[in-house]
């Protein structure tokens, strides 16, 4: 009983980090760094241009804005969990309707235009 708690323990330790999302608008250097492709000049890089010009609307904006990133990067990066303008991780854009659809006389949700990233 103990040896399945102790693997089932190590499988979500290992699998839990890769379904992260980090948001590219919110985001600080250290978790930007967590995902892999972005290194500490990459993530350098990209807080330097959403400070200098605010956040970025899309990966396409993602990838005209900061040198050195192309469509490509940004795509695999997007696979890789960095979520971009209007991103949201997954679980946001439920628990906001289910908060809402709990309080029958709450003001009704604003629809947001969001995108899911999808892990493979």
């Amino acid at each position: 009983m103990i040896r399945k708690f102790l693997v089932s323990a190590a499988m979500l330790a290992a699998f839990g980090h890769a379904y992260a999302v980090v948001d590219v608008n919110t985001a600080n250097e250290d978790a930007l760094r967590t995902i892999k492709g972005i290194g500490p000049a990459k993530a350098k890089s990209i807080l330097d241009e959403r400070e200098a010009h605010g956040p970025f609307k899309d990966g396409p904006d993602l990838a005209k804005r900061v040198k050195g990133m192309g469509g490509h990067t940004v795509e695999r990066l997007q696979a890789e969990g960095l979520a971009v303008g209007a991103s949201a991780p997954v679980g946001a854009a439920s628990g906001a309707q289910s908060a809402a659809s709990a309080d029958p006389k709450a003001a009704p949700a604003a629809k947001a235009d969001t995108a899911v990233v999808v892990k493979k």
